[in-house]
């Protein structure tokens, strides 16, 4: 296909880029345009009450979060734990995961979904992403499972539903568990139901830069109670007694978490995380104006594709967890996305980046680190096989770094604000050809291993 550039802007053409010394188009403060969380007077008596009462390590109010958080949800049984890392490691848990088996994993998230894994004595296989969605691609999964294959983790990346029809279809067929990871994704609805009620189990991030935020912590949700008791018996001793217990098995071992592991939930967070429940759906709600508003400003500019979903289908990107544009160089004449965001940097448009993660299947952790001392990559420890996957067995991963790049994360609908930013990419769009001939190219390392990385590295 012949590179094509966007046809002159006869209003806009005559104005410099600011990269050149011309206007910004940003000119106005955000001031809390991109505050998050939102953190109020409710949420701060909340807190201190705990603090006053001395409550810090108690489970009397993370139960209560737990069970508003399963009401939220419309599902059975909520575990708050410390961190959404120890909600996935409990989920897996959960399911059975254990020495000798495979899960399957996205390469294109923050390595807590995966390595986890390696914890139980199991290990990870990774399966390819669309390029359209980022998360997992349904035709491509299937080839990876195995008779070892005993979970799935579905990650809903940067809020973005993953096709859970096609992949729930492929885990029944296999009779595979599946664990939705819905750190990015809290309150998103694929084709009107809620993420995180489709799998076996789900785990969240609750940490401070999330969509929903109280601080630090996690939670694990599922309808099943075996998954639960397993979850709870895992981690947290004081809740783990022969009297809670329904689940047969587990009853001998009681008072004693199964892990070794302390997974409780802080309840100053707790305690937060119960008034922002409250509020969470409004505030996503505007979120997902804010956001949808600004790509209807840029609906049709070239080299510019929305990541977002159809909210005609019922399917919503939940609270928009740090967000990005797919990025079509071809439709600039070439033009490397790092170039493209100095260049909307430069307009006054600040956190914006190429790249999003990096592909975990060519990190070193997963090929080369004897992370437990057995003399051995940990990754191969337990396996019958090499399950290394070396560069160019991932094609779609490995390039989408180059293809991403950061947009702001509004918190507030206005219109007026936001239409300065959408002017920002817009602008930059439009004078691509100007900015070919200093184009040096992007890093071969353009991306990084967590979000907030790949920003500071971009």
């Amino acid at each position: 296909m012949k590179p094509t550039l966007p046809p002159p802007a006869t209003k806009t053409a005559a104005v410099p880029l600011a990269l050149f010394g011309g206007p910004p188009a940003v000119t106005r403060l955000p001031d809390d345009l991109f505050t998050w969380p939102i953190v109020t007077a409710e949420d701060e008596e909340a807190v201190l009450g705990v603090l006053r009462r001395r409550e810090m390590s108690g489970t009397a109010i993370t139960m209560q979060f737990e069970q508003e958080f399963a009401a939220w949800m419309g599902v059975k049984h909520a575990l708050g734990v410390n961190n959404g890392t120890a909600s996935i490691l409990g989920s897996l848990y959960g399911v059975g995961v254990g020495v000798g088996d495979e899960i399957i994993c996205t390469p294109t998230t923050i390595w807590a979904s995966a390595i986890p894994a390696f914890t139980l004595g199991a290990t990870v296989v990774f399966a390819d992403i669309d390029p359209d969605t980022l998360c997992l691609d349904a035709a491509r999964l299937e080839r990876h499972v195995t008779p070892r294959t005993k979970a799935i983790v579905v990650v809903h990346y940067l809020g973005h539903p993953a096709d859970m029809d096609a992949i729930m279809a492929i885990a029944r067929r296999h009779r595979i568990r599946v664990v939705e990871d819905m750190s990015h994704a809290q309150g998103g609805r694929y084709q009107g139901r809620k993420l995180g009620t489709f799998g076996d189990v789900a785990g969240y991030s609750l940490m401070t830069a999330k969509a929903f935020a109280i601080g630090e912590g996690g939670m694990i949700t599922t309808n099943d109670r075996e998954i639960y008791e397993r979850a709870l018996a895992f981690g947290h001793y004081e809740r783990y007694n022969a009297g809670a217990i329904q689940t047969e098995y587990l009853k001998a071992c009681a008072e004693v978490p199964l892990g070794g592991f302390k997974h409780r939930m802080h309840q100053m967070s707790s305690a937060m995380g119960r008034v922002q429940l409250r509020h969470y759906d409004a505030r996503a709600a505007e979120i997902r104006r804010a956001m949808n508003h600004f790509w209807d400003l840029l609906e049709g500019v070239p080299g510019l594709r929305a990541h977002r979903v159809d909210e005609r289908t019922g399917s919503t990107m939940g609270g928009w967890y740090a967000p990005r544009g797919l990025y079509r160089r071809e439709e600039l004449g070439g033009l490397s996305v790092s170039r493209f965001c100095e260049a909307v940097r430069a307009e006054g448009v600040t956190m914006v980046y190429p790249g999003c993660n990096k592909p975990l299947h060519v990190h070193p952790a997963f090929n080369d680190a004897d992370i437990y001392g057995h003399g051995k990559p940990t990754r191969l420890v337990n396996a019958d096989r090499d399950l290394r996957q070396p560069p160019g067995s991932l094609p779609v991963a490995e390039r989408i770094c180059r293809e991403t790049y950061m947009i702001p994360w509004f918190k507030h609908h206005r219109p007026a604000e936001i239409a300065e930013y959408a002017a920002a990419f817009r602008k930059v769009a439009q004078h691509a050809a100007a900015l070919l001939p200093g184009d040096t190219g992007d890093a071969p390392d353009v991306g990084g291993w967590s979000l907030l990385k790949a920003a500071r590295a971009g």
